[in-house]
């Protein structure tokens, strides 16, 4: 389908909703209506309706259907919906004060990181200024959780195990995998199973739910525990034409309900991660804690790729260090409200 028949199409969808509800709102979602972060935008929607008495509601359309992934920013700055999923890699400069979620900060842990990001996306004025510029709002973050890695015939006990081994990574932690002496190999997460099989790749960066959720157990023999970040610059944001025409209270639902989604996906992707965990023990895998001491390696290596961040995000007219202290500041509040408190949910079923 071109570009000119899908806004063809969604300006029919939505004239015929607004005759129907004048508060539906189309919503463009590259994945699939099914694990941790569809439930997650489903649980959204949910909120979105119930906070507003049903006067607002959402229509996701799953899989691309609008627009894909890498096409994202455009289709909901131009319109194509309402409001969609943003994946920050895809729109480097675009979204590069987003991508302090995606630097290696010592945060493994999903529901801090998420809940820090949330925090400086809503409170940040030059954030809040930058997506404006684009014709974005923000309203809730999601994360794919902590940067792990899983490897076929080879096992990585130590950073020197790393120097040699083809390795599908992406991002700063891919770029010092390849500074540690990794051949990388470019490759989507879901084509990981087949190029560990066939030996294309020794070792792919991943995450616990997703090494389960796509079988990969089956293809390795050994799963690294890092524990030295994870990718959190994927999230919803709303076109501001769209935005602005909606009266405060429906302006409020949707932050509200947005700033909702950290708490489940939280909730939904520790359990999920817990069990992918035991999945792949249950499978004979071996389930590696690379040592602090080899970690702090990792974390050294990682430094000089938050440091172009800082550059990068400066040289756009924001203040790159005084949001990095700032989001390093708020993942520590956070860690101390887990340790002090527990989860939400868990304070819930206490």
């Amino acid at each position: 389908m071109t570009k000119l028949m899908k806004y063809a199409l969604v300006g029919a969808l939505m004239f015929g909703a607004g005759t129907a509800s004048a508060q539906q709102l189309f919503v463009g979602e590259a994945g699939p209506n099914r694990g941790a972060r569809g439930e997650s935008l489903n649980f959204f929607a949910e909120q979105v309706e119930e906070l507003s008495g049903g006067d607002l509601s959402l229509n996701i359309q799953w899989g691309g259907a609008l627009f894909k992934a890498d096409a994202a920013l455009s289709g909901i700055a131009d319109g194509v919906a309402d409001m969609g999923t943003i994946i920050a890699v895809y729109f480097p400069q675009e979204m590069a004060p987003y991508r302090i979620a995606d630097m290696p900060l010592e945060n493994s842990d999903a529901w801090v990181g998420m809940k820090a990001t949330d925090e400086i996306m809503r409170g940040n004025e030059s954030i809040q200024q930058h997506l404006a510029s684009q014709n974005l709002v923000y309203l809730g973050t999601f994360t794919t959780s902590a940067v792990h890695i899983g490897c076929k015939g080879a096992a990585i006990r130590s950073v020197e195990d790393i120097d040699g081994l083809k390795i599908r990574g992406v991002g700063a932690y891919g770029d010092t995998f390849g500074d540690m002496g990794a051949n990388l190999v470019p490759m989507a997460i879901y084509d990981a199973y087949q190029g560990l099989d066939s030996g294309l790749i020794d070792c792919s960066q991943t995450y616990s739910y997703a090494t389960a959720a796509l079988k990969q157990q089956e293809v390795i023999d050994s799963y690294t525990l890092l524990n030295w970040g994870q990718t959190g610059a994927l999230g919803v944001f709303m076109n501001k034409d769209a935005f602005d025409r909606l009266d405060p209270e429906a302006q409020e639902i949707l932050l509200e309900a947005g700033k909702s989604m950290s708490d489940e996906l939280g909730r939904l992707i520790t359990a999920d991660n817990e069990a992918a965990i035991e999945t792949m023990r249950e499978a004979g895998v071996e389930i590696i804690e690379l040592p602090a001491e080899e970690r702090q390696k990792l974390v050294e290596g990682g430094k000089k790729y938050i440091d172009e961040w800082v550059e990068q995000v400066s040289g756009m007219g924001l203040d790159g260090e005084a949001i990095l202290e700032e989001y390093r500041s708020l993942l520590d509040t956070y860690t101390q409200e887990r340790d002090a408190q527990g989860y939400p949910w868990e304070r819930e079923e206490g």
